[in-house]
């Protein structure tokens, strides 16, 4: 039984490349591709079929297509011009949440029995929102919305309860979709092996909650068809509603910019007073004539105070540009947090700098500081690059210094096999054979008699249940004198310890601890 509500998510394919085009006048059946810097970001369909791709550097993605129509990543032109879509979508069903400008999402239950199923319910948002917006669109429905998210792509309708059956056989790269950031995760699952959804959402919920970040256990919840995040059972404070009211009424979209980041930094700071976060935020306007506009956004994440912001300011812009704007200006704005999460949930530490550009640019400035008085090399941060052990291929680089691998794509012969060690270490140990003589290697790559036990840095003595090798790493220089070849070799002690030793090929090697697997 699943406890994620049934909703209706009508999504916009390609949506930055409609708004860029809208805003830029250029044909809609032109090849078109929106970058972020100089990569590629979104493109029409028209693009991806001559080779255009996300992730694409620009040159590579012109020189695929020469007549591509390169636009600039502007998410406050996304926002402003998906207005008239939620605003379409507004006049046919109630509860209309903007997930992110080009997916709105909808309860189904009233609408759905209001208009006599939940296939009339999509065919009708479909012919409104292109009779209204003049844009296309596809809509899914499913329990949860990450489910109807991914049915609204596939335009599917899946029946109640069965979020987790379509969800089983689709590919795990569909966990990181626009705005979740989930890269890394998705690379450390396909290295373990998942491959699709259902094999994540076979893992019990502990082993993800004790092995995996924080946001695998969100995305778990996903997976299995359930809602993203249990609700919350304590009582809101009554003072998490922030108000502004204005002298002079909002007519301009820079007025608007102005009040969102204040707004956005009090709404953010009155509920980590209380330690919350706010997953769903209703924007309400009120104009000179007594108008009211409402607005909800639904995030993946917790909001942080630039999000807020940014959220305020692309529905006030909306609200401001578009066709049926109000007919005077706003006198009053209220930020009302309809769903929060346990604070915890908001994370602002160093791990966040790549989603939240203000903890970047605070972490940024407090490590130009440390380096100021302790030197450039005092702040390093690590980087994977080209080596035979798993100590050689991290290169620390100083902070600020551009990070780019060097020699990873280099052959590396007698580089260690998959999977590499999770701790790095350099403990002695004392590798014996069954008659209790120093396992020795030749330099052919050949051991005398196999491991029998290791004692670990005076350790006692482990019995040997399983070993693989030896791998032979030679000088980089062969002519180069008195350098002696290494020797590795993994080893399954009794305990379920797994080890990666090391040694110097001859006579009487000193056998050293290099790693050890989890």
């Amino acid at each position: 039984m699943t406890d994620a509500p049934r909703l209706l998510v009508l999504w916009c394919p390609d949506w930055p490349v409609v708004a860029a085009g809208a805003a830029a006048g250029t044909p809609p059946t032109a090849p078109a591709a929106v970058f972020s810097g100089s990569r590629v970001v979104a493109c029409s369909a028209s693009a991806r079929r001559a080779g255009v791709g996300r992730g694409m550097r620009r040159r590579d993605a012109q020189s695929r297509c020469p007549e591509l129509v390169v636009h600039q990543h502007d998410p406050d032109r996304d926002a402003r011009l998906f207005e008239p879509v939620a605003a379409a979508v507004e006049r046919q069903a109630v509860g209309v949440e903007v997930v992110r400008p080009g997916v709105v999402a909808v309860p189904v239950a009233g609408a759905a029995g209001y208009f006599g199923g939940e296939a009339a319910l999509a065919e009708l948002l479909i012919d409104e929102v292109a009779a209204q917006a003049g844009v296309e669109c596809q809509v899914g429905i499913a329990d949860g919305l990450f489910a109807a998210t991914l049915a609204a792509r596939r335009a599917v309708l899946v029946p109640a309860g069965e979020a987790a059956k379509f969800l089983a056989p689709l590919p795990i790269t569909e966990l990181n979709q626009p705005g979740d950031d989930r890269g890394e995760l998705v690379g450390l699952l396909q290295r373990l092996g998942l491959r699709t959804l259902g094999a994540f959402a076979a893992l019990a919920e502990r082993d993800v909650a004790g092995r995996f970040p924080r946001d695998a256990i969100v995305a778990h919840r996903q997976v299995r068809g359930l809602a993203e995040r249990p609700p919350l059972r304590r009582a809101l404070p009554p003072d998490l509603v922030v108000t502004e009211e204005f002298d002079h009424p909002l007519h301009r979209v820079d007025e608007a910019a102005f009040v969102a980041k204040t707004l956005g930094e009090r709404f953010f700071a009155g509920l980590a007073n209380h330690g919350l976060a706010c997953t769903r935020l209703a924007i309400v306007a009120v104009t000179e004539a007594g108008e009211e506009r409402v607005r909800v956004w639904r995030c993946a994440e917790p909001l942080t105070a630039r999000s807020t912001a940014d959220r305020v300011r692309w529905q006030c812009e909306g609200w401001l540009t578009a066709r049926d704007r109000p007919t005077a200006g706003i006198v009053r704005l209220r930020l009302d947090p309809e769903e929060v999460v346990g604070g915890q949930a908001l994370q602002l530490q160093l791990g966040s700098m790549g989603r939240d550009a203000d903890a970047a640019e605070r972490a940024g400035r407090a490590l130009v500081r440390i380096q100021g008085l302790l030197g450039p090399d005092a702040v390093v941060t690590p980087l994977l690059d080209g080596g035979r052990g798993p100590a050689e291929r991290v290169r620390l680089i100083p902070w600020g210094e551009p990070r780019r691998p060097v020699t990873a794509d280099r052959p590396w012969p007698g580089r260690l096999p998959a999977p590499s060690p999770t701790v790095v270490s350099r403990r002695p140990a004392v590798v014996l054979d069954a008659v209790g003589d120093v396992v020795r290697c030749t330099e052919r790559g050949e051991l005398g008699y196999p491991p029998a036990t290791v004692a670990v840095d005076g350790g006692p003595p482990r019995c040997v249940l399983g070993s693989a090798g030896p791998w032979i790493v030679r000088p980089a220089l062969p002519l180069r004198r008195g350098e002696p070849p290494l020797v590795r070799i993994q080893v399954v002690l009794e305990g379920d310890v797994a080890l990666l030793l090391k040694a110097v090929v001859g006579e009487d090697p000193q056998w050293t601890v290099e790693g050890w697997y989890d």
